[in-house]
């Protein structure tokens, strides 16, 4: 089964052949496997945090083009999609490709009271910036006791 010879795809081939299987099955688990929060492939990471007026969504996502992500909201789904081209280097032959390629898709449920008409994006420095604002009757207030 396992060969050295150049010819026959050798040790390493063959490992990563193995890997790459193992990528292929692990990955269709229906939770993330190890420390990471979110299965592996899925592109962009993100971070979500929420304020008394804003909900703030952080994708990770360098070596994007701006033009070539979408971003929609209706009735508190947000989607994200692109696509992320990486040069390729035809002379090079890879045993292992962790740098995201390809098209990709994100959906996020928002909360209830996030309005859906006031929500900005920006890229800046490898982040997509998402930030969704509360409107004024959503946001907690100070009631007065008389």
């Amino acid at each position: 089964m396992f060969s050295s010879q150049p010819g026959n795809g050798g040790l390493i081939q063959e490992f990563w052949r193995l890997e790459q299987e193992m990528d292929e099955m692990l990955g269709r688990w229906a939770w993330p496997l190890g420390i990471r929060s979110t299965a592996r492939g899925t592109f962009p990471p993100m971070n979500i945090g929420v304020t008394p007026d804003n909900v703030e969504i952080y994708f990770f996502a360098p070596g994007l083009d701006p033009k070539s992500v979408e971003v929609s909201a209706q009735r508190n789904v947000l989607t994200i999609f692109g696509e992320r081209q990486v040069p390729a280097r035809t002379e090079t032959t890879w045993f292992r490709k962790e740098r995201f390629e390809g098209p990709f898709r994100r959906v996020i449920n928002l909360p209830e009271d996030v309005a859906s008409d006031r929500i900005r994006a920006r890229y800046q420095d490898g982040i997509l910036y998402v930030t969704a604002e509360r409107p004024e009757s959503a946001k907690p207030r100070k009631i007065e006791i008389s």
